[in-house]
């Protein structure tokens, strides 16, 4: 079973990158081979709307016609067993390079026909995990489950399920004294850092060795 990670955090070794290892430690762990792909080291654009991934009887039809940095990795994803997307939070959303993958990797499955239809031939299990410095209980407030949920529903439609794994009030800084961030408390979120994101961590270590005991069909 082969099980791809995408980081789509510029940092390849701060908040989404470390659960993204730990998911894939457990997906090593359940038998299954892991690679994780770092997003801000290719060069590519979001979807031209080029339609060509719609275009019937054309030669990209369900896959996205654009050559880039990012080619190849989307033809991996179509092969993988599983797939786990991880972002920190921008302005209540991904970040631009997730947000630009998904619309190529999604896109091209999806069919505008009546429910949407998704052309991706398999069912995989696939993970949505974000990193955020909100507090968990400004989730609903902020808009921030509206959004995680519509995208989740988006690839349950398209691989056949999708799960949420959110990491939130998230440690920004190795050093708060040097950056202008008065609205954070640095002592609990230093707190929280030593205390509640090891759990975090577990879980996406659980996370991962379930990817791996999935079964795609």
């Amino acid at each position: 079973m082969h099980i791809l990670a995408i980081n789509g955090s510029p940092r390849k070794k701060w908040n989404t990158a470390t659960l993204l290892g730990h998911a894939l430690d457990g997906a090593r762990q359940g038998g299954a081979n892991a690679q994780l792909v770092h997003l801000y080291d290719l060069e590519y654009t979001g979807c031209t709307s080029c339609f060509e991934c719609k275009r019937i009887g054309g030669k990209n039809y369900g896959r996205c016609a654009v050559k880039d940095g990012l080619t190849p990795i989307l033809e991996e994803a179509g092969e993988a067993d599983a797939l786990i997307l991880g972002t920190p939070v921008y302005f209540g959303t991904e970040s631009g390079m997730m947000r630009s993958f998904i619309e190529r990797l999604v896109f091209p499955y999806l069919t505008y026909t009546p429910g949407y239809a998704s052309l991706f031939t398999r069912t995989i299990p696939t993970a949505l995990l974000y990193t955020m410095n909100v507090a968990e209980q400004a989730l609903a407030d902020m808009g921030y489950t509206v959004s995680m949920e519509r995208l989740r529903a988006y690839m349950a439609r398209t691989f056949g399920s999708c799960e949420l794994l959110l990491s939130t009030d998230t440690y920004q800084f190795t050093d708060y004294a040097k950056y202008l961030s008065t609205v954070w408390d640095e002592a609990a979120k230093r707190k929280r850092r030593e205390e509640v994101f090891p759990q975090d961590c577990a879980r996406a270590q659980d996370l991962g060795r379930r990817l791996a005991g999935s079964s795609p069909a």
